[in-house]
Protein backbone atom coordinates (compact mmCIF):
# COMPACT_ATOMS: atom_id res chain seq x y z
CA UNK A 1 0.00 0.00 0.00
CA UNK A 2 1.33 3.44 -0.90
CA UNK A 3 2.06 5.64 2.09
CA UNK A 4 0.08 8.91 1.64
CA UNK A 5 2.61 10.91 3.65
CA UNK A 6 5.40 9.67 1.38
CA UNK A 7 3.49 10.79 -1.70
CA UNK A 8 2.93 14.20 -0.13
CA UNK A 9 6.65 14.46 0.61
CA UNK A 10 7.58 13.59 -2.98
CA UNK A 11 5.10 16.09 -4.39
CA UNK A 12 6.43 18.70 -1.99
CA UNK A 13 9.99 18.04 -3.18
CA UNK A 14 8.96 18.57 -6.79
CA UNK A 15 7.07 21.74 -5.88
CA UNK A 16 10.08 23.10 -4.01
CA UNK A 17 12.27 22.41 -7.02
CA UNK A 18 9.83 24.18 -9.32
CA UNK A 19 9.58 27.22 -7.03
CA UNK A 20 13.37 27.33 -6.84
CA UNK A 21 13.49 27.57 -10.63
CA UNK A 22 10.90 30.31 -10.62
CA UNK A 23 12.97 32.29 -8.11
CA UNK A 24 15.97 31.81 -10.40
CA UNK A 25 14.01 33.39 -13.22
CA UNK A 26 13.35 30.21 -15.18
CA UNK A 27 9.97 29.75 -16.76
CA UNK A 28 8.88 26.11 -16.69
CA UNK A 29 9.65 25.87 -20.40
CA UNK A 30 12.95 27.78 -20.14
CA UNK A 31 14.98 25.45 -17.93
CA UNK A 32 18.32 24.57 -19.57
CA UNK A 33 18.08 21.23 -21.33
CA UNK A 34 19.94 18.69 -19.18
CA UNK A 35 20.36 15.00 -19.86
CA UNK A 36 21.24 12.70 -16.97
CA UNK A 37 22.29 9.09 -17.52
CA UNK A 38 22.13 6.48 -14.75
CA UNK A 39 24.37 3.47 -15.43
CA UNK A 40 23.18 0.53 -13.38
CA UNK A 41 19.60 1.79 -13.27
CA UNK A 42 17.99 -1.61 -12.63
CA UNK A 43 20.00 -2.31 -9.47
CA UNK A 44 19.32 -1.81 -5.79
CA UNK A 45 20.67 1.73 -5.83
CA UNK A 46 19.84 2.45 -9.45
CA UNK A 47 16.07 2.03 -9.17
CA UNK A 48 15.41 4.47 -6.30
CA UNK A 49 18.05 6.80 -7.76
CA UNK A 50 16.20 6.78 -11.08
CA UNK A 51 12.96 7.63 -9.27
CA UNK A 52 14.60 10.54 -7.45
CA UNK A 53 16.15 11.91 -10.65
CA UNK A 54 12.74 11.70 -12.36
CA UNK A 55 11.43 13.97 -9.58
CA UNK A 56 14.19 16.54 -10.14
CA UNK A 57 12.83 19.48 -12.17
CA UNK A 58 16.32 20.29 -13.49
CA UNK A 59 16.38 17.05 -15.49
CA UNK A 60 14.81 17.25 -18.95
CA UNK A 61 16.02 13.89 -20.29
CA UNK A 62 16.62 10.81 -18.12
CA UNK A 63 18.54 7.95 -19.69
CA UNK A 64 18.46 4.65 -17.80
CA UNK A 65 20.98 1.94 -18.65
CA UNK A 66 21.75 -1.53 -17.36
CA UNK A 67 22.74 -4.88 -18.79
CA UNK A 68 19.22 -6.23 -18.12
CA UNK A 69 15.89 -5.16 -16.69
CA UNK A 70 16.03 -1.55 -17.76
CA UNK A 71 12.94 -1.39 -20.01
CA UNK A 72 10.70 -2.25 -17.06
CA UNK A 73 12.31 0.30 -14.76
CA UNK A 74 12.11 2.96 -17.47
CA UNK A 75 8.44 2.20 -18.20
CA UNK A 76 7.60 2.36 -14.50
CA UNK A 77 9.44 5.63 -13.87
CA UNK A 78 8.19 7.21 -17.11
CA UNK A 79 4.60 7.17 -15.84
CA UNK A 80 5.46 9.73 -13.15
CA UNK A 81 4.00 13.12 -14.09
CA UNK A 82 7.16 15.23 -14.06
CA UNK A 83 8.75 17.00 -16.99
CA UNK A 84 11.70 14.75 -17.89
CA UNK A 85 11.45 12.24 -20.71
CA UNK A 86 12.66 8.76 -19.79
CA UNK A 87 14.27 6.19 -22.10
CA UNK A 88 15.59 2.80 -21.03
CA UNK A 89 18.57 1.11 -22.67
CA UNK A 90 19.59 -2.51 -22.19
CA UNK A 91 22.77 -4.38 -23.07
CA UNK A 92 26.22 -3.23 -24.14
CA UNK A 93 25.09 -2.56 -27.70
CA UNK A 94 22.83 0.26 -26.44
CA UNK A 95 25.31 1.88 -24.05
CA UNK A 96 26.43 4.46 -26.62
CA UNK A 97 22.87 5.66 -27.25
CA UNK A 98 22.28 5.86 -23.51
CA UNK A 99 25.31 8.13 -23.05
CA UNK A 100 25.18 10.41 -26.09
CA UNK A 101 24.53 14.02 -25.15
CA UNK A 102 24.65 13.45 -21.38
CA UNK A 103 25.49 16.37 -19.11
CA UNK A 104 25.77 14.24 -15.97
CA UNK A 105 26.49 10.51 -15.78
CA UNK A 106 25.81 8.75 -12.47
CA UNK A 107 27.39 5.31 -11.99
CA UNK A 108 25.89 3.07 -9.31
CA UNK A 109 26.66 -0.04 -11.39
CA UNK A 110 28.28 -3.04 -9.77
CA UNK A 111 27.55 -6.22 -7.84
CA UNK A 112 27.10 -6.62 -4.09
CA UNK A 113 29.41 -8.92 -2.18
CA UNK A 114 28.02 -12.47 -2.13
CA UNK A 115 28.73 -15.43 0.17
CA UNK A 116 32.12 -16.93 -0.57
CA UNK A 117 33.30 -13.86 -2.46
CA UNK A 118 36.50 -12.22 -1.23
CA UNK A 119 37.00 -8.47 -1.21
CA UNK A 120 39.48 -8.92 -4.06
CA UNK A 121 36.87 -10.85 -6.05
CA UNK A 122 34.42 -8.01 -5.52
CA UNK A 123 37.01 -5.39 -6.42
CA UNK A 124 37.99 -7.13 -9.66
CA UNK A 125 34.37 -7.45 -10.82
CA UNK A 126 33.31 -3.89 -10.00
CA UNK A 127 36.58 -2.37 -11.17
CA UNK A 128 36.14 -4.14 -14.50
CA UNK A 129 32.59 -2.81 -14.83
CA UNK A 130 33.74 0.75 -14.07
CA UNK A 131 36.63 0.49 -16.52
CA UNK A 132 34.28 -0.63 -19.30
CA UNK A 133 31.68 2.06 -18.61
CA UNK A 134 34.28 4.83 -18.45
CA UNK A 135 35.74 3.70 -21.77
CA UNK A 136 32.27 4.26 -23.28
CA UNK A 137 31.87 7.64 -21.52
CA UNK A 138 35.18 8.79 -23.01
CA UNK A 139 33.83 7.91 -26.46
CA UNK A 140 30.22 9.07 -26.31
CA UNK A 141 30.04 11.94 -23.80
CA UNK A 142 33.59 13.03 -22.91
CA UNK A 143 32.45 16.39 -21.51
CA UNK A 144 29.90 15.00 -19.04
CA UNK A 145 30.25 15.35 -15.29
CA UNK A 146 30.85 11.82 -13.98
CA UNK A 147 29.46 10.95 -10.54
CA UNK A 148 31.05 7.72 -9.30
CA UNK A 149 29.02 5.74 -6.77
CA UNK A 150 30.36 2.24 -7.56
CA UNK A 151 32.49 0.97 -4.70
CA UNK A 152 35.25 1.04 -3.70
CA UNK A 153 35.12 4.76 -4.61
CA UNK A 154 38.67 5.24 -3.27
CA UNK A 155 39.80 3.00 -6.15
CA UNK A 156 37.12 3.40 -8.84
CA UNK A 157 37.68 7.17 -9.19
CA UNK A 158 41.41 6.66 -9.92
CA UNK A 159 40.43 3.89 -12.37
CA UNK A 160 38.13 6.31 -14.20
CA UNK A 161 40.85 8.97 -14.27
CA UNK A 162 43.33 6.57 -15.85
CA UNK A 163 40.80 5.40 -18.47
CA UNK A 164 40.03 9.02 -19.40
CA UNK A 165 43.74 9.88 -19.55
CA UNK A 166 44.39 7.02 -21.99
CA UNK A 167 41.47 8.24 -24.13
CA UNK A 168 42.77 11.83 -24.05
CA UNK A 169 39.54 13.11 -22.47
CA UNK A 170 40.48 13.46 -18.79
CA UNK A 171 39.31 16.63 -17.11
CA UNK A 172 39.91 16.58 -13.35
CA UNK A 173 37.15 19.16 -12.91
CA UNK A 174 34.51 16.71 -14.18
CA UNK A 175 35.21 13.52 -12.22
CA UNK A 176 33.65 13.08 -8.77
CA UNK A 177 33.56 10.33 -6.20
CA UNK A 178 30.18 10.60 -4.49
CA UNK A 179 30.85 10.71 -0.74
CA UNK A 180 27.58 12.47 0.08
CA UNK A 181 26.24 9.52 2.07
CA UNK A 182 29.01 10.06 4.63
CA UNK A 183 27.85 13.68 4.97
CA UNK A 184 24.19 12.65 5.21
CA UNK A 185 25.01 10.18 7.98
CA UNK A 186 27.24 12.61 9.86
CA UNK A 187 24.48 15.25 9.79
CA UNK A 188 21.83 12.78 10.97
CA UNK A 189 23.92 11.30 13.78
CA UNK A 190 25.19 14.70 14.95
CA UNK A 191 21.68 16.17 15.02
CA UNK A 192 20.44 13.26 17.10
CA UNK A 193 23.24 13.56 19.65
CA UNK A 194 23.24 17.37 19.80
CA UNK A 195 19.43 17.52 19.83
CA UNK A 196 19.27 20.14 17.08
CA UNK A 197 17.03 20.20 13.96
CA UNK A 198 18.72 18.02 11.35
CA UNK A 199 17.69 20.37 8.52
CA UNK A 200 19.90 23.09 10.03
CA UNK A 201 22.99 20.87 10.46
CA UNK A 202 26.11 20.98 8.33
CA UNK A 203 29.11 18.68 8.82
CA UNK A 204 32.01 18.51 6.35
CA UNK A 205 33.41 15.01 5.78
CA UNK A 206 36.86 14.61 4.26
CA UNK A 207 39.33 11.89 3.28
CA UNK A 208 37.89 8.94 1.41
CA UNK A 209 34.78 6.77 1.32
CA UNK A 210 35.53 3.62 3.32
CA UNK A 211 36.19 2.84 6.96
CA UNK A 212 38.85 4.94 8.64
CA UNK A 213 39.39 6.98 5.45
CA UNK A 214 36.05 8.68 6.26
CA UNK A 215 36.82 11.66 8.51
CA UNK A 216 33.86 13.77 9.64
CA UNK A 217 34.96 17.18 10.92
CA UNK A 218 32.61 17.56 13.87
CA UNK A 219 34.74 20.44 15.17
CA UNK A 220 33.41 22.44 12.20
CA UNK A 221 29.81 21.25 12.54
CA UNK A 222 27.06 23.85 12.71
CA UNK A 223 25.12 24.68 14.75
CA UNK A 224 27.75 24.33 17.47
CA UNK A 225 27.04 21.85 20.25
CA UNK A 226 28.98 21.23 23.42
CA UNK A 227 29.73 17.54 22.87
CA UNK A 228 32.42 15.71 24.82
CA UNK A 229 35.40 13.87 23.37
CA UNK A 230 33.74 10.49 23.88
CA UNK A 231 30.66 11.67 21.99
CA UNK A 232 32.79 12.91 19.08
CA UNK A 233 34.69 9.60 18.91
CA UNK A 234 31.45 7.64 18.97
CA UNK A 235 29.90 9.81 16.25
CA UNK A 236 33.02 9.45 14.11
CA UNK A 237 33.01 5.67 14.49
CA UNK A 238 29.31 5.43 13.70
CA UNK A 239 29.76 7.55 10.57
CA UNK A 240 32.65 5.35 9.44
CA UNK A 241 30.67 2.16 10.13
CA UNK A 242 27.33 3.38 8.77
CA UNK A 243 27.34 0.90 5.90
CA UNK A 244 27.99 -2.03 8.23
CA UNK A 245 25.16 -0.86 10.48
CA UNK A 246 22.72 -1.15 7.57
CA UNK A 247 24.07 -4.52 6.37
CA UNK A 248 23.69 -5.96 9.87
CA UNK A 249 20.19 -4.52 10.25
CA UNK A 250 19.25 -6.19 6.96
CA UNK A 251 20.71 -9.46 8.28
CA UNK A 252 23.20 -9.65 5.45
CA UNK A 253 20.49 -9.59 2.80
CA UNK A 254 21.13 -6.08 1.56
CA UNK A 255 23.17 -2.93 1.92
CA UNK A 256 22.58 0.82 2.03
CA UNK A 257 20.68 1.16 -1.22
CA UNK A 258 17.96 3.69 -0.31
CA UNK A 259 20.13 6.14 1.63
CA UNK A 260 22.81 5.86 -1.06
CA UNK A 261 20.27 6.63 -3.77
CA UNK A 262 19.14 9.69 -1.80
CA UNK A 263 22.75 10.86 -1.34
CA UNK A 264 23.51 10.26 -5.03
CA UNK A 265 20.46 12.29 -6.03
CA UNK A 266 21.53 15.13 -3.73
CA UNK A 267 24.97 15.31 -5.28
CA UNK A 268 23.64 15.07 -8.85
CA UNK A 269 21.24 17.92 -8.06
CA UNK A 270 24.21 20.01 -6.84
CA UNK A 271 26.07 19.29 -10.09
CA UNK A 272 23.05 20.35 -12.16
CA UNK A 273 22.65 23.55 -10.17
CA UNK A 274 26.34 24.30 -10.74
CA UNK A 275 26.00 23.69 -14.48
CA UNK A 276 22.99 26.02 -14.53
CA UNK A 277 24.91 28.84 -12.86
CA UNK A 278 23.41 28.70 -9.37
CA UNK A 279 25.99 30.47 -7.16
CA UNK A 280 27.74 29.09 -4.07
CA UNK A 281 26.99 25.40 -4.57
CA UNK A 282 29.37 23.60 -2.22
CA UNK A 283 29.41 19.86 -1.51
CA UNK A 284 31.99 17.37 -0.27
CA UNK A 285 33.37 15.05 -2.94
CA UNK A 286 36.34 12.76 -3.65
CA UNK A 287 38.24 14.55 -6.41
CA UNK A 288 41.74 15.16 -7.76
CA UNK A 289 43.24 17.37 -5.11
CA UNK A 290 46.25 19.25 -3.79
CA UNK A 291 44.77 19.57 -0.30
CA UNK A 292 47.10 16.78 0.91
CA UNK A 293 50.02 14.92 -0.66
CA UNK A 294 47.54 12.32 -1.98
CA UNK A 295 46.41 12.70 -5.61
CA UNK A 296 42.72 12.23 -4.72
CA UNK A 297 41.01 13.40 -1.55
CA UNK A 298 37.49 14.23 -0.41
CA UNK A 299 36.87 17.75 0.81
CA UNK A 300 34.47 20.61 0.21
CA UNK A 301 34.24 21.50 -3.47
CA UNK A 302 32.64 24.54 -5.09
CA UNK A 303 30.62 23.47 -8.14
CA UNK A 304 29.94 25.54 -11.24
CA UNK A 305 29.53 25.53 -15.00
CA UNK A 306 32.84 23.70 -15.47
CA UNK A 307 32.27 21.15 -12.72
CA UNK A 308 34.83 21.77 -10.00
CA UNK A 309 35.38 25.51 -9.71
CA UNK A 310 37.43 25.31 -6.51
CA UNK A 311 38.68 22.60 -4.16
CA UNK A 312 38.46 24.07 -0.68
CA UNK A 313 40.97 23.51 2.10
CA UNK A 314 40.41 21.55 5.29
CA UNK A 315 40.17 24.51 7.63
CA UNK A 316 41.13 24.23 11.31
CA UNK A 317 41.17 20.68 12.68
CA UNK A 318 41.00 19.43 16.24
CA UNK A 319 43.83 17.29 17.61
CA UNK A 320 41.59 14.23 17.25
CA UNK A 321 40.86 15.09 13.60
CA UNK A 322 44.55 15.69 12.86
CA UNK A 323 45.31 12.24 14.24
CA UNK A 324 42.53 10.77 12.11
CA UNK A 325 43.89 12.53 9.04
CA UNK A 326 47.37 11.06 9.48
CA UNK A 327 45.90 7.62 10.24
CA UNK A 328 43.79 7.48 7.08
CA UNK A 329 46.50 8.49 4.63
CA UNK A 330 48.31 5.12 4.26
CA UNK A 331 45.08 3.20 3.62
CA UNK A 332 43.74 5.80 1.20
CA UNK A 333 47.07 5.91 -0.64
CA UNK A 334 47.00 2.13 -1.00
CA UNK A 335 43.43 2.16 -2.36
CA UNK A 336 44.27 4.88 -4.89
CA UNK A 337 47.31 2.95 -6.09
CA UNK A 338 45.28 -0.24 -6.35
CA UNK A 339 42.86 1.51 -8.70
CA UNK A 340 45.63 3.02 -10.83
CA UNK A 341 47.41 -0.33 -11.12
CA UNK A 342 44.18 -2.09 -12.13
CA UNK A 343 43.42 0.50 -14.81
CA UNK A 344 46.91 0.19 -16.28
CA UNK A 345 46.82 -3.59 -16.60
CA UNK A 346 46.55 -4.62 -20.23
Amino acid sequence: MVNPSMLRSLRSAVARGSSHLARRGYASDAVPERKVAVLGAAGGIGQPLSLLMKLNPLVTSLSLYDIAGTPGVAADVSHINTRSEVVGYQGEEELGKALEGSDVVIIPAGVPRKPGMTRDDLFNINAGIVKSLCTAIAKYCPNALVNMISNPVNSTVPIAAEVFKKAGTYNEKKLFGVTTLDVVRAKTFYAGKAKVPVAEVNVPVVGGHAGITILPLFSQATPKANLGDDDIKALTKRTQDGGTEVVEAKAGKGSATLSMAYAGALFADACLKGLNGVPDVVECSFVQSNVTELPFFASKVRLGKNGVEEVLGLGPLSDYENQGLESLKPELKSSIEKGINFANKS
